[in-house]
């Protein structure tokens, strides 16, 4: 593979929004090549007659470059997703380093695998049923002690998540989630505090956290819907769990979601983003997250 002096890296992204402006920044300062290309411009060819398959991005050869931030997976078709993945295996193949790895972007994304994995680690995870029939769901409501979290299996930032503690309420949103063909994905709801800790895992080290306190009388926490962002220092155990978890799904780069659970007097994990953003928590402890990420993908060329 060649290489050049100046490191080339490409993020695939699906929007241009600030997080591929800061890294355009980082990258500038870094003195690093860096093209952001929408993710449904890749395009994979097989059958060239140089014995190796090739994926492109917007007219760049991605088996050639230093490697591919993985900035976001945007929706699509059950196809359009899997063919993503597959061109990122194929990059992986080709010796390509992609952050995050293929196949921790696929187990972080679908909720119920990732807390699998997370609970076969032996760590602390909220009480979860995952279904597909409204009756066997409303079971587990009442197994989860009549207060629960509706979550998609696919979504992040807390949209589309709906708590819910009236048993008319849920059975119409089962009977709804069922007749639509989705996948039934029910929590216990977590009496905690009022806050919860994102903790930025890069590379085996914590890069920063934050504390993020919810607006007002919501229940979630997510700055992106009015939470609030403080700086804190984990304590070991909450360090300890949060680079337990991003190594149980297999994330260099995550961003873990630790919640205290008043009732049973220790902290759960929530979740693993694999495509986390950073504005909050660069904002709020000062650390140039971008320019950590673009460092760490350098240091991966093989």
């Amino acid at each position: 593979m060649l290489r050049t002096a100046v490191p080339n890296l490409v993020a695939l992204v699906s929007g241009f929004g600030w997080h591929v402006q800061d890294l355009h920044r980082a990258a500038e300062a870094l003195n690093f090549r860096l093209n952001a290309i929408s993710f449904p411009r890749v395009v994979g060819q097989v059958g060239t007659g140089t014995g190796r398959s090739r994926v492109e991005a917007g007219g760049i050869d991605l088996g050639q470059v230093d490697g591919v931030l993985v900035r976001m997976m945007p929706p699509g078709s059950l196809e359009q997703v899997v063919f993503r993945m597959d061109a990122l295996h194929r990059l992986e193949a080709l010796g390509v380093p992609v952050l995050n790895p293929p196949r921790a972007v696929e187990v972080a994304v679908d909720k119920y695998l990732a807390l699998a994995r997370l609970d076969a680690a032996g760590l602390p995870v909220p009480p979860t049923w995952t279904g597909e029939s409204a009756a066997e769901a409303l079971a587990a409501f009442e197994w989860l002690g009549g207060d629960v979290v509706i979550k998609p299996l696919f979504g992040s930032e807390g949209r589309g998540l709906v708590r819910v503690s009236d048993l008319e309420l849920a059975r119409r949103t089962f009977h709804t989630l069922e007749r639509l063909g989705a996948v039934i994905y029910v929590q216990a709801a977590i009496r905690h505090p009022g806050y919860d800790l994102r903790a930025f895992v890069l590379g085996g080290q914590i890069v920063g956290a934050i504390r993020r306190h919810a607006p007002g009388a919501d229940w979630r926490t997510n700055v992106s819907l009015g939470g609030r962002p403080e700086l804190c220092s984990l304590e070991p155990e909450a360090e300890r769990l949060a680079l337990s978890a991003a190594k149980a799904v297999g994330t260099e780069m995550a961003g873990i979601d630790l919640l205290p659970d008043l009732d049973r007097g220790r902290l759960l994990v929530l979740e693993v983003n694999a495509v986390p953003g950073w504005r909050a928590l660069a904002g709020t402890t000062g650390v140039d997250v971008a320019s950590e990420i673009l460092l760490h993908l350098k240091a991966a060329r093989r």
